[in-house]
């Protein structure tokens, strides 16, 4: 299960949520040294060191090195709660095909705009928080 969203995901989220809301970031510094980069890994932040690691990598950190803001589940059902006034998570088995025989596992995310089922939670509250930037509700 991803607990927190990927590199596309982070990216499309930072043009529509604030960044002070992301606990998270991607980050492809290394500690072989200057002018080398890793790929890319998620580490988890409190709000303080966000903060911190935003104003470091905006004032001298190496020009090669890219952090981009994520999110965790947990953090994205915060902004979720307090934007919709219905909020339901369920974990269930539905049929892919109508047919009972033919199982899958899903997370269903309930709103009171929108309802979304997807194999994983993240990808669900990511689709959820798009829809309410679409309807102008974030």
């Amino acid at each position: 299960m991803k607990s927190y969203t990927d590199i596309e995901q982070s990216k499309k989220l930072a043009e529509i949520l604030p960044l002070e809301s992301a606990d998270m970031a991607w980050c492809n510094n290394s500690i072989k040294g200057v002018n080398y980069t890793d790929k890319f890994s998620a580490n988890l932040y409190t709000v303080k060191e966000m903060q911190d690691v935003f104003n470091e990598a905006l004032h001298g950190w190496d020009k090669y090195w890219e952090l981009i803001p994520c999110w965790s589940l947990v953090t994205l059902f915060s902004l979720i709660k307090d934007k919709c006034g219905y909020f339901e998570f369920v974990y269930l088995k539905r049929t892919s095909d109508g047919r009972a025989n033919l199982l899958e596992d899903v997370y269903r995310l309930s709103t009171d705009i929108y309802d979304v089922y997807n194999k994983e939670a993240v990808d669900a509250c990511y689709e959820i928080i798009l829809k309410l930037h679409e309807l102008n509700l974030l």
